[in-house]
This record gives C-alpha cells, structure tokens and sequence, in this order.
C-alpha cells in the first residue's frame, strides 16, 4: 500500500508540473478580466465589456472638447508658416532694446544705412547688433522661451486632433464645424475608433497637463489680441484630461478592444530650442540684405564703367565659356563658369581697343621714339606685347569650350548625361570646371597686371610730353608727324580707358 502511495504521489506531480505551467492565453485573459474589472469601477462610463462597445458618453466628452477646439483648428490650420510660431514665440520675450535693435535689421533699415555708410563699416555694425540681440538672452530667458514654444506646439497638436473624424463614427449624419444642433450618438464597436484612440493619446498625453497655461494665454492675447479660447474653457478640459489619465481609462478601453493587455502608449519627448535658430535667421536676413545692396551697387558700378569705356553694357565676344553655358552646369548642381562676364569683356577691350587703339599709340612711341632709358622702353614693350598675347590666349582658352572638338567642351558634353548615375563622371565635371576657371582666372589677373605696367608708362610719357624736352623720349616732334590723331591727345585716352578697364576688372577680381 505503501508503494501505491508512493506511484500515486509521483503521477500526481508529474501531472502537476505539466499543468501548473503558465499559459499564455489564459493569462492573457486573466490579465483582460482584472483589467475591465478596474474599468468598471472608474466613474467614466464610456465602455461595455460585454458589448465592446464605446457608449454615448465617451462621444459627449469628445464633442464638448471638439467644441471648444475648433476655432483654434481654424487659427491653426490657415497659418501656412510653421516658422511663424517660433518668430511669435521669441518676439514676445523680446526686452524693448532688443526690439529697437530688430527694427535696424530689417531690410529698409540697412538700405537706408548702406547709403551713408561704408559697406565694411555697415557689416561691422550689424555684427555688433547681432551680437547685442544675442547677448540679451541669457540661459534662463532662453529656456523659458523654449519651454513655452514647445508647450504650444503640443497645444497645437492636440487642437488640430481630427475629432469630426472619430465623432462621425458614433452619428454619420453629423456635420463638421456644424455645432447647430446636438448629434444623436450611438454605441459602436470599440474596435471601430481603437486606432483613432491611439492617436488621441499621442497627443493628449504629450500634453503638459500640470503646467500653468496662463502665459501662454497671455502671449496669444498680446501678440495676436485674443486667446485661443477662454481659459476657463481650456483648464476644464486639462482637469478632465487628468482625471481620464490617472485612471488610465482610454488605455483600458483599448487593452480591451484590441485583446493587448501590454498595451501602453509611447510618447515622443521633443524639445525644440528656438533662440538660436532665430538669431541665425535674422543675421542670414541682414546678410542677405547687404550681399543684395553690394551686387545692385556693383552691378551699376560694372553698367557705369561699361557705358564709359565701351558706350553699351551689351558686350557679346566669348562664344563658349559664357554664362549661357555656364546655366547648363549650374541647373545640374554643378559650379559654373565663374570668370566668363569679366573674360567676356576683357577679350572685347583686347580685340577692339588695344589691338587697334593701343597698338597704334605703342608702334609710334616704342618703334620710332628714342628712348634716354631702355630699361623703361623695354618694360613698356614686354607689357604691351604680353596683352597682344594673352588676346591670342584666351581666344584659344575659349575655343577649348567648344562642344564640338574643344578640349574641355566636348569632355563636359560626353559627361554631363552620366552624372546622376555616375558618380566618377560628376567630379571629372567638376575638377575640369575647377581647372577652366582657375585658367580664365590667370588670363584675367596677367592681362590686368599688364595693363597696369602699360598705364603707368603711357601717364609718365604724357607728362615727359608735356616737358619743353623730353626726358625720356627725346624726339617728340619727330614722332609727332606720324601720328595721324594727335600723340598727346591718343595717349590720354588709352591712359583713361584703361585705367576705367582696370577698375572694371578690380571688381570681379577682389570678390
């Protein structure tokens, strides 16, 4: 008998510990039933187990809140400018100094002073105005700042929750935005609104709900010259809000309706700092602002030198390195041809002025003049001839453009199909591009530094002219009877224009 108690004993816990193991389902449901049990004993009659089904008064809360949001999705729905709540946000923090500072950032303000003021004196000023406006906000300022951004953020979030959307599930004949008669609403499925449940949460949840709403109130009501909604209206809601959270009610309801009793919702922590963001965006503004004044100042300046020296500001002779092409590369996201305007003009002036003009007045002094210094004769002679070189150059150097058969022409042109696909082809692009304006560079900076030597030799023999005897040209009269326009008078000129080019150029070459 002993032994059969013994075997019995041993069935038993071998049945025991198979049957004793935990399974998932029925815990599962254990963990649902404990679960509606706490439901049950809440005060908000929103849903029935039996049923799972959402209740009237779980839609009545929602249309009070969707009520009394709505003129705030209508506020925030058509402000287009996302950024507009940042500017709002600071702007309101603003002391009044930094006001008075903002007002000499604006675009009108630094107009106004750019004509009284030298452009690096202006960049220096608003600098210091930058710095001043950045200086004001010290850390605790900034994190109030931010703090309040990111509290209305989640405001805007929750007030732009698509309500109408969820609600019109409980009464299909209601109308949006439409508050003229009380909907009839009927008990659905819960599952039918689980997702828009979790949505809700997202936002409800995110939502400081034991902060003080009242600066942000006032802020809307000094900025925008009304609240949002009556702050008594919004703290009713935070308070129903938190008496639904600390009973977890809605989490409940979808544990339930979705059979996911680990159900808990996420939510996304995001705090934005806004400060320097907007001190960045109105230094980028004011810079923009002087780069825009200093273009349109040097552009007039380049149309002024043009007139005088070429009487026209439509110069056309580079046929390939130009700045048609050039948008070719530029629309791709490629660089451009940096120097094609100035070496468009700069080949025009050598062509149409010093090959005929210049080149006039150097045959006369250089060939038939008899110098006292050589050295000078000479120095006036390599700079003259280095201009009529370089002229040959950069025809050359723009030919090389020329899609068909031109070294870096007909590279670019088999290239630039290949680029989205090829990365090898993009940079070979980019590097030939690099070398052309690297070139074009050279020729620019040689020919002017030419140009500059020429000058200064043509003014030093204006004034040697003008001497009852010449010190360094001994035989003016003599050379006088060759010129066919008078020496003097050819030889002012050329010294005029090309001091007048030269300025033209300085303002391409100093950027």
């Amino acid at each position: 008998m002993s032994n059969s108690s013994s075997g019995e004993s041993f069935l038993q816990r071998i049945f025991g510990s198979l049957f004793n193991k935990k399974d998932p389902e029925a815990e599962k449901k254990k963990l649902l039933k404990q679960i509606a049990k706490s439901l049950s004993k809440t005060k908000w009659k929103f849903y029935k187990h039996s049923a799972d089904q959402l209740l009237p008064a779980f839609p009545k809360l929602f249309y009070e809140i969707y009520k009394a949001v709505v003129g705030c999705q209508l506020s925030f729905n058509n402000q287009q400018n996302p950024n507009s709540y940042k500017m709002m946000v600071v702007d309101y923090a603003l002391t009044e100094e930094q006001k008075r500072i903002l007002e000499e950032l604006t675009e009108e303000s630094i107009t106004t002073m750019s004509r009284n003021m030298d452009f690096s004196q202006l960049k220096k000023q608003i600098k210091a105005d930058i710095d001043k406006l950045s200086a004001d906000f010290d850390k605790e300022k900034i994190q109030k700042i931010d703090t309040l951004y990111t509290k209305l953020m989640k405001f805007k979030q929750f007030c732009t929750f698509d309500f109408y959307f969820m609600l019109k599930k409980f009464d299909s004949t209601m109308r949006e935005g439409d508050f003229s008669k009380t909907p009839k609403f009927n008990p659905i499925d819960a599952s039918y609104v689980s997702e828009d449940l979790k949505d809700f949460l997202t936002v409800a949840w995110a939502l400081p709900l034991d902060s003080d709403w009242s600066d942000m109130m006032q802020m809307f009501k000094v900025m925008k010259g009304v609240e949002p909604m009556k702050p008594n209206q919004w703290n009713k809601i935070v308070t129903r809000l938190n008496q639904i959270r600390s009973e977890q009610v809605i989490e409940m309801i979808i544990q339930l309706t979705t059979k996911d009793p680990t159900y808990s919702v996420v939510i996304e922590e995001k705090h934005e700092q806004i400060v320097e963001s907007y001190i960045d965006k109105i230094r980028t503004q004011a810079q923009l602002t002087i780069r825009k004044l200093e273009s349109e100042q040097m552009n007039s300046k380049i149309d002024s030198l043009l007139t005088q020296i070429f009487n026209t500001t439509s110069i056309f002779s580079l046929k390939y390195y130009t700045e048609q092409a050039s948008e070719t590369f530029l629309k791709r996201g490629l660089p451009g041809f940096e120097y094609a305007k100035p070496l468009n003009y700069m080949r025009f002036f050598l062509i149409e002025f010093v090959k005929r003009d210049v080149r006039t007045y150097a045959d006369l002094v250089l060939i038939r003049g008899k110098w006292t210094n050589p050295q000078l004769s000479q120095t006036m002679s390599d700079a003259f001839h280095a201009m009529m070189d370089l002229a040959e150059k950069i025809s050359a150097f723009d030919q090389k453009h020329n899609e068909e058969g031109g070294d870096f022409g007909a590279k670019l042109k088999t290239l630039l199909p290949r680029i989205d696909r090829d990365k090898e082809a993009k940079g070979i692009i980019k590097t030939t591009i690099k070398d052309s304006n690297s070139m074009a560079k050279t020729y620019l900076v040689n020919t002017t530094k030419a140009m500059i030597v020429f000058a200064k030799s043509t003014k030093a023999l204006i004034e040697d002219y003008k001497k009852p005897r010449g010190e360094l040209v001994s035989n003016w009269k003599e050379i006088d009877r060759f010129a066919e326009t008078p020496l003097n008078e050819l030889a002012v000129d050329i010294y005029k224009k090309i001091y007048l080019f030269v300025n033209l150029m300085q303002n391409f070459l100093q950027k």
